[in-house]
């Protein structure tokens, strides 16, 4: 009998049938997605979160490309064309009449993405001297904090995806014409053998700083002296990070530390949207915890030294996801507010890894070596959503991966050479033999001499 009315309840559910005539669907949070506009739900929800996956696809595909490249061709250009490839890409992302189209697009400007991500610190740097490198690393990423307060803002008023893409695409075009006044790098010319481009940009460097330095004191004849003790690696490649013993070092241990810095900064960043708060709120909060955060970075790294620092904001990661496990779920307070620390210990790691990271690698390399670093750091991101579906074997297994990661690469870190005070290494040889980059004094380098 139990059988049988079994049977005639399953006899009499309907059919699932496709809605043959679209969909209606909650615009209360946003007017327009791109899952509303091509309707991305049901069987098709799976190509909704697909897009993401596009996009860091191309970062990956971007941050070994423009790596690579910045130290053939030089910082300058290739920047130029990742700012204008993601100023045109994302437009034409924005007008895309297709799904396809939207997908093949978002994986590109992925990728000039990460040009400009990888480049611009470490063109910064290579223009400064020893005592303003910091302030003006942890400075620029403050700007990158203040874009992600804004885009809380802008995304809270503007509720269409075409019009919130196009918004935030904009601010590409001043970033294109203030190339105009950026130079290249003055190191990265004379590791090239291009002496005349060198010396004309530290003589306009010289002069822009107020520096009483003519032609005379910088003649063209001590820059070569230096392009030639200097101009060892023509054609960079990947295997040159691995060929010698030091070099191989730093890549092994920075592989670590930013594969650590992206796993658990991404773990945590899942984890503070799941305290309940929606995407506006989530990304202000985001942006507020960095703040605190960069003068954290900026205090360690000038006092404590670069390594210190990248362990110790690595540590205080690990051991806010531990302290969370001994938490119980009826103290929600005390668990927010580890989370957010979490969540601003790990963004000072992130913040400290591309400053250490730009001047561990030598000039001849150094885009190379950050090619490789944001390769392996991205996959670390791409890994930690994956990891979060640990909680079905052990609900607080996630944050405990989270934070043995953090803290293998808080070791890690610990294991790099410190660079608190030191000149930028210029070629291979500096960095295998852990002295100052070319055989001259301090006070005869060219570019010591055009800075204040």
């Amino acid at each position: 009998m139990g059988e049988g009315q079994s049977r005639g309840e399953l006899e009499d559910e309907p059919a699932t049938v496709p809605c043959s005539q679209g969909w209606e669907y909650d615009r209360s949070e946003f007017s327009s997605t791109i899952a509303t506009e091509w309707d991305l739900v049901c069987e098709q929800k799976g190509l909704n979160k697909a897009v993401s996956t596009f996009f860091f696809t191309g970062v990956l595909v971007g941050a070994v490309a423009f790596g690579y490249l910045s130290d053939r061709f030089g910082r300058r250009p290739l920047l130029l064309v990742a700012y204008v490839s993601t100023l045109v890409l994302s437009l034409a992302s924005a007008a895309s009449v297709s799904y396809v189209m939207f997908a093949i697009t978002r994986t590109l400007t992925g990728s000039a993405l990460a040009g400009f991500t990888i480049i611009v610190m470490p063109l910064e740097l290579e223009w400064l001297d020893v005592e303003h490198r910091t302030v003006a690393g942890v400075l620029s990423s403050t700007f990158w904090t203040g874009g992600v307060m804004l885009l809380a803002l802008v995304g809270y008023l503007i509720r269409d995806w075409r019009w919130l893409l196009l918004a935030v695409t904009l601010p590409c075009a001043p970033g294109i014409l203030s190339l105009w006044w950026v130079p290249e790098s003055a190191r990265w010319l004379l590791t090239q053998g291009r002496v005349e481009e060198a010396h004309r940009y530290l003589l306009h460097c010289a002069r822009l700083n107020g520096r009483p330095v003519g032609e005379d004191s910088l003649s063209q004849e001590a820059v070569s002296k230096v392009a030639a003790g200097e101009r060892v690696v023509r054609r960079p490649s990947y295997l040159d990070l691995f060929r010698t013993r030091q070099l191989r070092h730093i890549s092994l241990c920075c592989m670590v530390v930013w594969f650590g810095v992206n796993f658990s900064y991404y773990g945590l960043s899942l984890d503070v949207s799941g305290l309940g708060l929606n995407a506006y709120q989530t990304q202000l909060l985001f942006g507020v915890v960095e703040l605190p955060s960069k003068l954290l970075v900026y205090l360690s790294v000038r006092h404590a030294g670069r390594r210190l620092t990248q362990a110790g904001t690595l540590l205080g990661t690990s051991l806010a996801l531990g302290t969370r496990l001994l938490i119980s779920s009826d103290m929600k307070s005390w668990s927010t507010a580890l989370a957010v620390m979490g969540k601003g210990f790990s963004e000072a790691a992130f913040t400290t890894a591309y400053l250490f990271t730009s001047e561990l690698y030598p000039t001849v390399l150094r885009q190379t070596g950050m090619g490789l670093t944001a390769l392996v750091g991205r996959l670390g991101g791409s890994l930690a959503p994956l990891a979060a579906l640990l909680d079905g074997v052990w609900l607080s297994l996630p944050k405990l991966v989270y934070g043995g990661i953090a803290l293998l690469a808080a070791c890690t870190a610990l294991l790099l050479p410190e660079t608190r005070q030191a000149q930028l290494p210029e070629t291979i040889q500096d960095v295998e033999r852990k002295r100052a980059p070319t055989s001259l004094q301090e006070e005869e380098m060219p570019m010591k001499q055009v800075q204040n």
